[in-house]
């Protein structure tokens, strides 16, 4: 009514008291997200069983709120629970006390060895923490504090929520809580308080019990039995008279021969330091009632050794030295080097293998390939020597990386075919030592299929090893680029003087292992056919015996057996053949430079070095084809002696198909690749006409392909029945390849055929390739035999101590590694997780072995202790915290209590008073067991009861209060109930 009398500008002053306001909005907030996470309404579960909290899987989830513009994280801690049946409820009644109240009571979770603090110190199986969002943020000020609790105060009225809600406040470090729990007609209250220095009186039980009572205020004046939980934790840091078994490797002894701990050819294995830095004994004693035990600024009944409860744990050593782990990052290192061998060598070493050159030699191959000069005395300084002296021009004698006894003892390591000292000795063991035992089957051997890496007896394999140890032994990179060079002038020197490669498997590249390997196999294959072609023109026994592989594919398997001297390797059928033309067909490159690569060449037929006319008298043949005969002249069908197809490594081959897809789809194209994809068809089908002649397609195809010949009974006019036979739907298509191919072909014996393979030219290939090689290539190259060498170490060192868990992770690390080394080029990351995974392995058997002569394991005399203290030597390595059976008269307490004593001993006692102490009276060896402990690193003391508050008349409510002490904190966490209806 007044308004009317007031002027009416006043009447739009009016403030809007419906408009929330921040902190408004803030409380609604949080009840939207306990809405959300449905924490709404009676909490209900079973009560907690024992060492739940250890064992029970414990998640979280998080969300995100803000005051203003100050942002809180809010957090719901929950133990994963099964889901009890639904009729709890109703049994529980009205009266029933919120969940987290009846927790604050259970004792059968104290000190858990894994939990949240608030876990441990309010023994809760689910909570909300609001906290600041920013790590640095902290709510300080009394009153912000205070603003947040009735926050929270409120949300939890206002939705009916029985889990308890805590805000941390101060610094995050210092974890201070503050919370609150409501039920129907009753409420908890969390206090903290945190100090730095302690109040003399709350260092002992006394003064504990006296702040609980005061705290509690309970008006009754007999009050109910608090029960108390103690447990007090003592720290071994001093293992000294244990000193650490494993000693680093000798590295001298490396040069004599003799390796100090370090196998040659091996990875080293095992830490540097004592893995593990301290015991832990937790000490307690978990139902006390008030009375029974006096803990005084006077006296103490707190005995350890009487104490029920014993548990350990270990401190383990953060990142302990490990020599595997230290062997296989510093080899990764290299991975991120940029520099080439010369930059690190000085100026070029190999001089010789200029560009320039490079391409000459395939010019001139012919006329340069000089015939083998037979050594008289082979030995690996003869080998290297001629290449010392050009190395020795740029660089000062003594600057060279590796002095020579370590060159040597790797060289020879590397190529023990090398110390024969003759040169025929040599040549047969070189036949032996290529690799002619089958591998071995176990699947360890067979790893490498899977790392792409080379098998582990393979000399790929030990160069990868010795490269290894020389980066981080002798003069890291340098050192690596020196024996490189050594290696590459020893392929040189094998390709040009026909000494086979030892250590790699026959034929050709095995495309499972690294390309490194492919490559040093391909090398192999080329010396194998100049060796056999030397051998040839020498005009030795093979002269003119084909001993030749056939042609389905057989790699040398089907030896004719007339040239009993030739090693069973080089029976490559032609090309020990001897002729005046052989040399010409060499050069005929008629589609030479077609291709990038000059593997199979495509040709125009041979006309040009046979004669037109068709040569009746067979040549080149093998042995009769079964007893199929000829189509048309009836004879037996000769499988042909053919050329072997040309050998490929997988960058061949990947560069191929390259070149064949930029061939494009017309016309010319698609003919251009029918030549260079029949070059090896054509010269099988010039054999086959050479060895039968006046045969027919069908003839070849019954041979070469016969799915593709198709044989039915057909009834003839006389009503005889008889086999008919035609080629292949797709053999008929017109013009198609193998028909446009069998008509260009000549008969031509595979002698007389333009190489398939020019050896000379992807030997000089290989050369280059190994010469241009950086060593971060060589170390990408070599990584996963590496990795393959470090897991096969891993699983012997393993299987030596039988660890259940480490199985397990080795197990994932082989699945890990075949996943990433599978692929060219894996990512850093990939790689860097690999070693972290084989590095965390080799600490845990290193922790294990030093638990292990901690506790005595070996030279323990009882089978049944042994075994026991394996087991906990075992249970330690894989669990937070295990208890010690028998406590302090158990077969391992007793071993504890000794370490605890020796450690007290050694500083403090001359052995003479100790003589004197031990025969003294009883009152003296009383005072000495006092001493046997050093004073606890942690006091921790759990008071609970149940009282009325604040009211006589009120509902008895559960209190609890924990303590810990320390040497630098003291903490009280307290959770005390009040009646909210009775008061």
């Amino acid at each position: 009514l007044s308004l009317s009398s007031q002027p009416e500008s006043e009447v739009f002053e009016i403030t809007d008291f419906t408009t929330a306001s921040e902190w408004e909005r803030f409380i609604s907030k949080i009840e939207e997200v306990l809405n959300d996470w449905k924490l709404i309404g009676v909490s209900s579960g079973k009560p907690l069983e024992k060492g739940v909290f250890t064992t029970g899987t414990w998640e979280e989830k998080s969300d995100e709120i803000s005051f203003a513009d100050f942002k809180f994280s809010i957090t719901h801690h929950y133990l994963v629970q099964e889901l009890s049946d639904k009729d709890g409820k109703e049994e529980l009644g009205e009266d029933a006390l919120p969940l987290p109240m009846q927790d604050l009571l259970c004792m059968n979770n104290d000190f858990p060895p894994r939990a949240h603090c608030l876990v441990r110190w309010y023994g809760l199986r689910e909570f909300v923490v609001i906290a600041p969002a920013a790590n640095n943020d902290a709510v300080v000020s009394e009153s912000k504090c205070n603003l947040l609790l009735s926050s929270v105060s409120i949300a939890l009225g206002n939705t009916g929520c029985q889990v308890p809600l805590f805000v941390q406040i101060h610094q995050k470090w210092r974890r201070m809580y503050m919370g609150e729990c409501q039920g129907p007609g009753v409420r908890t209250d969390f206090e903290m308080v945190h100090l730095r220095k302690v109040p003399s009186q709350y260092t002992h039980l006394s003064g504990l019990l006296d702040i609980f009572k005061t705290k509690i205020g309970c008006p009754l004046t007999p009050l109910p039995p608090v029960s108390m939980a103690i447990r007090l934790t003592y720290v071994l840091q001093d293992w000294q008279q244990y000193f650490w078994p494993q000693q680093p490797p000798d590295i001298d002894a490396l040069v004599g021969g003799e390796v100090g701990g370090l196998e040659f050819g091996k990875l080293p294995f095992g830490a540097c330091e004592d893995p593990i830095s301290e015991l832990h004994l937790a000490t307690t004693w978990p139902h006390l009632a008030e009375g029974i035990i006096v803990d005084n600024d006077v006296y103490s009944d707190l005995d350890p050794l009487q104490a029920p409860q014993w548990s350990v744990r270990v401190r383990k050593a953060d990142n302990p030295q490990c020599l595997l782990g230290d062997f296989l990052t510093e080899f990764f290192k290299l991975c991120r080097r940029k520099e080439s061998t010369d930059e690190i060598l000085g100026r070029p070493a190999f001089e010789e293998e200029g560009k320039e050159v490079a391409d000459i030699t395939h010019a001139l191959s012919k006329l340069t390939e000089p015939a083998p000069v037979p050594i008289p005395k082979l030995s690996v300084t003869n080998m290297v020597h001629s290449a010392k002296k050009k190395i020795r021009k740029h660089r000062g004698v003594d600057e060279s990386p590796l002095n020579n006894d370590v060159l040597n003892t790797i060289l020879l390591f590397l190529f023990p075919d090398a110390a024969d000292k003759l040169a025929d000795g040599f040549e047969n063991r070189a036949s032996t030592s290529a690799g002619n035992n089958p591998p071995p089957e176990n699947e360890d051997y067979n790893l490498f299929s899977q790392f792409k890496s080379a098998p582990s007896d393979s000399l790929t394999y030990k160069l990868a090893l010795c490269l290894c140890m020389i980066n981080f032994y002798h003069g890291g990179v340098k050192g690596v680029a020196h024996l490189w060079q050594e290696f590459v002038l020893e392929m040189r020197y094998r390709w040009e003087n026909n000494y086979l490669i030892p250590g790699l498997a026959n034929g050709s590249p095995d495309l499972r292992c690294c390309l490194l390997h492919q490559k040093l196999q391909m090398l192999n294959c080329c010396i194998e056919r100049k060796k056999a072609r030397d051998e040839g023109k020498r005009g030795s026994v093979s002269d003119r015996s084909p001993g030749g592989a056939s042609g389905d594919g057989a790699k040398g398997g089907d030896h004719s057996g007339d040239n009993p001297d030739k090693e069973k390797e080089f029976g490559k059928s032609w090309e020990s053949w001897s002729d005046s033309e052989e040399e010409y067909f060499e050069c005929l490159s008629d589609t030479e430079d077609l291709k990038g690569n000059g593997q199979e060449n495509g040709k125009k037929g041979a006309k040009d070095g046979s004669k037109e006319s068709v040569n009746l008298k067979p040549e080149g043949r093998l042995h009769p084809h079964g007893k199929l005969m000829l189509l048309h002249p009836g004879e037996p069908l000769y499988v042909p002696i053919t050329q072997e197809p040309a050998p490929m490594t997988e960058d061949l081959l990947e560069e191929q198909s390259e070149v064949l897809a930029k061939l494009g789809t017309s016309a010319e194209g698609a003919h251009l690749r029918a030549r260079m994809q029949s070059a090896c068809l054509l010269s099988d089908m010039e054999s086959f006409k050479a060895a039968n002649p006046g045969c027919c397609l069908e003839d070849f195809v019954r041979w070469y392909s016969p799915r593709d010949y198709i044989e039915e009974e057909v009834v003839d006019e006389k009503g005889n029945k008889v086999i008919k036979g035609e080629l292949s739907a797709r053999m008929k298509i017109p013009s198609n390849m193998w028909v446009e191919a069998w008509e260009t072909a000549k008969p031509v014996p595979a002698r007389r055929q333009k190489r398939l393979f020019d050896d000379t030219r992807e030997a000089e290939k290989v050369l280059h390739y190994l010469a241009v090689q950086k060593p971060a290539d060589l170390a990408r190259h070599l990584l996963p035999c590496i990795i393959h060498a470090a897991v096969l170490k891993v699983k012997d060192e393993e299987a030596l101590e039988d660890i259940s868990s480490v199985k397990k992770i080795i197990k994932q690390i082989i699945s890990h590694s075949s996943k990433v080394l599978r692929f060219p080029s894996p990512e850093d990351k990939k790689l860097e997780e690999i070693i972290a995974q084989i590095m965390s392995v080799e600490a845990i058997i290193a922790r294990a072995r030093s638990l292990k002569a901690k506790f005595g394991v070996e030279k323990c005399e009882n089978e049944e202790e042994k075994e026991d203290l394996q087991r906990f030597v075992n249970s330690l390595l894989e669990q937070p915290e295990v208890s010690v059976v028998g406590a302090g008269r158990g077969p391992a307490g007793s071993i504890i209590h000794k370490l605890f004593v020796n450690a007290q001993r050694v500083p403090a006692v001359p052995p003479l008073e100790e003589e004197l102490r031990r025969s003294g009276p009883q009152e003296e060896r009383r005072q000495g067991l006092q001493s046997e402990f050093p004073p606890p690193t942690g006091r921790e003391v759990i008071l609970r009861t149940s009282v009325p508050r604040p009211a006589p008349y009120s509902k008895a409510l559960p209190q609890r209060m924990y303590s810990v002490l320390t040497r630098e904190d003291f903490r009280l966490a307290g959770a005390f109930s009040a009646d909210t209806t009775f008061f």
